[in-house]
């Protein structure tokens, strides 16, 4: 294939807001990217591409029909839902994304939102710079209780490369570690134990997710499924917004069903105002930037031109599809 293919690059702030380099790829053909780019431009940015690069523009049957064009498309991130692969497929057209650039990150990511709940951190914070320290008579004070993770149990709902690094970092602090994969049969890292899905929601202090979103597990938390859980549990979520039931998770703490949540990702992003669980109690939402630490973008870049250089060696890497 002749090298200087068309590369296009339809929402690229997400991997590159201007702090790394998109030199690597020019060097794999005529690039060209946008910041960001509507469902509805999709077709106009993408009409002479051979090679798309895309993270959140939908591309379904009708958009793949009407790219003739189009040789390859490439996921900037491991879940890869926008993308209807089956339609792909039909037009021949191979689909990868790339792998494992964010684990480091999301795994701190998710332990900041559990630190950010248990220690109550933002809370203290405010009532600090509100002057209620300077103006205490002693030289601490607490009226939010704060929790000690050994010894209490972190359930996972999800158990690939994620949760599996969660997993280690809990056992480290001496946490209990229970979880509940789609296939039991791969079995888990040393330490930590299978549950079924409501044995994990009924034993677990903290659930967290790390599962893709499928159509199977969309909604799967739901308000009977959080009133499974312990009133003292927290919920935290950086895997996809659509697991759980928004409306029912904003009643559950709203009504102390459980006592708090740490998100990363909502249904949808950006959320609109009325979002219920933008003013639920207890609720910390961060957006979407788990995986965003320079290092994991860094590796991400690098998987976009690995899985590039390699279309045009003729051998498809990362494919999903």
């Amino acid at each position: 294939m002749d090298k200087k293919i068309n590369i296009v690059v339809l929402d690229g702030v997400g991997v590159n807001p201007g702090d790394l380099s998109w030199n690597g790829l020019k060097e794999l053909g005529e690039l060209t990217t946008y910041e960001n780019t509507p469902n509805d431009m999709i077709l106009e940015g993408a009409k002479d591409a051979d090679v798309i690069i895309v993270n959140k523009c939908v591309f379904n049957d009708a958009v793949f029909s009407a790219l003739p064009k189009l040789k390859y498309i490439i996921e900037s991130a491991t879940g890869y839902d926008n993308i209807d692969v089956k339609s792909a497929g039909k037009y021949n057209i191979p689909v990868s994304n790339v792998r494992g650039y964010s684990t480091e990150s999301v795994v701190q990511h998710t332990f900041s939102l559990i630190f950010a709940l248990i220690n109550r951190t933002e809370y203290y914070s405010q009532q600090v710079s509100s002057g209620r320290w300077s103006d205490n008579d002693f030289f601490t004070f607490w009226d939010s209780t704060i929790y000690e993770l050994s010894g209490k149990t972190l359930g996972l709902y999800g158990f690939g490369q994620i949760g599996k690094r969660v997993a280690h970092v809990a056992r480290a602090f001496g946490m209990n570690v229970i979880a509940c994969r789609k296939d039991p049969s791969k079995g888990y890292s040393e330490g930590v134990t299978h549950a079924e899905f409501d044995e994990l929601l009924a034993n677990s202090d903290i659930l967290s997710i790390h599962a893709p979103l499928t159509s199977e597990n969309e909604g799967i938390i739901d308000l009977g499924k959080l009133k499974k859980m312990k009133p003292s549990a927290l919920l935290i979520n950086t895997a996809r917004g659509k697991l759980i039931n928004e409306s029912d998770l904003a009643f559950a703490l709203n009504n102390e069903i459980i006592a708090g949540a740490g998100l990363d990702v909502l249904s949808k992003e950006p959320p609109d105002h009325n979002n219920p669980l933008l003013k639920a109690g207890n609720c910390i939402i961060t957006p979407h930037q788990a995986w965003t630490s320079i290092e994991a973008r860094k590796k991400l870049m690098q998987g976009l031109i690995d899985n590039v250089r390699s279309f045009l060696d003729g051998n498809i890497i990362n494919q999903v599809g």
